[in-house]
């Protein structure tokens, strides 16, 4: 599976003719993380050319329409199509009841294994070995979420320096094994031929003030998607109703250390998205804007993304 984040709407509150409600598709380690589908979703996904079927975990950042009224849809689909795998959903603890309205919104015969993880506090969720899963408690008026979602850091080998030393084989295993090895009468550790690769990090920070809980969720990750709602002409729109300009997102970003920022969530009384994008590289210039379908590649070691339309 690649790795790559998929925009299947970047919508706010009122989808327009160009951008449907939010959604986020992250493709990773063999894996897809669906980030709160909005109405629509199950067709975005069509347009966008990529399989429902490839979603293992749903996240839920809190119960407001835009966020999670495409969330019945989705688990119908893999209903539907009958799916093997397990369907993990997170979500605030506090919408429950939400959660079951929209699970059991219809008729149909239900097959789909699901799995909830209802949060109640802002921590470590579940580390299964495959991801390390995060939550923090925004402040955006109702229980909302700002999710992080980490892999293990691994060691990688550097061939050149095995060759040199005349490791190979089962001596590769050794040396893991025990740390070091002997060859010809030399000891060799994993620290001479080897280095440990910092696991790559996501955050998905939406509907929130600035806050210092969405900076600590967003620490050192590789790649930030951030609401920006407002523009900061309408600085005071974003105060009124609990949300970030473009301008705040990028404050957020840069405190956090984040190495990619992806803006998203725009209101619907902006036309040109472009203004979000130059308002928010004054201050973070690694700041991309989304739209409905780009794709951004979530590559294992940093490198500036370039975004791709699926044709």
């Amino acid at each position: 599976m690649s790795r790559d984040l998929t925009i299947l709407g970047c919508s706010s509150q009122q989808p327009t003719r160009y951008r449907n409600h939010g959604a986020y598709l992250l493709r990773w380690n063999n894996e897809g993380l669906l980030f709160d589908p909005g109405e629509g979703t199950q067709r975005q996904f069509i347009f966008a050319n990529i399989a429902p079927t490839c979603v293992t975990r749903i996240f839920i950042s809190h119960f407001h329409g835009d966020h999670c009224l495409g969330l019945g849809s989705m688990l119908m689909r893999l209903n539907l199509d009958q799916v093997p795998q397990t369907i993990h959903c997170y979500f605030p603890a506090s919408g429950q009841r939400y959660f079951d309205r929209l699970r059991y919104c219809a008729i149909y015969h239900d097959r789909l294994k699901v799995v909830e993880h209802p949060v109640a506090h802002s921590g470590l969720v579940e580390d299964d070995g495959a991801f390390r899963i995060e939550a923090a408690f925004l402040e955006h008026g109702v229980d909302n979420i700002g999710w992080r979602i980490s892999e293990h850091n691994s060691r990688k080998f550097e061939d050149e320096k095995l060759d040199a030393f005349g490791i190979k084989g089962l001596l590769v295993k050794e040396l893991l094994a025990n740390g070091k090895v002997e060859v010809n009468q030399k000891v060799v550790t994993l620290e001479d031929v080897s280095w440990i690769r910092k696991g790559d990090v996501f955050a998905y920070v939406v509907d929130t003030l600035p806050c210092q809980n969405a900076i600590d969720i967003s620490r050192d990750a590789t790649m930030l998607m951030c609401e920006s709602t407002y523009l900061n002409e309408d600085r005071d729109l974003a105060r009124r109703h609990n949300h970030l300009t473009a301008e705040q997102a990028a404050l957020i970003a840069r405190e956090a250390g984040a190495k990619e920022l992806i803006l998203t969530h725009f209101s619907a009384r902006y036309l040109n998205l472009k203004a979000f994008e130059t308002e928010a590289r004054k201050i973070f210039p690694n700041t991309f804007i989304a739209d409905d379908f780009l794709t951004f590649q979530f590559k294992k070691t940093f490198e500036p993304f370039k975004p791709f339309y699926k044709i």
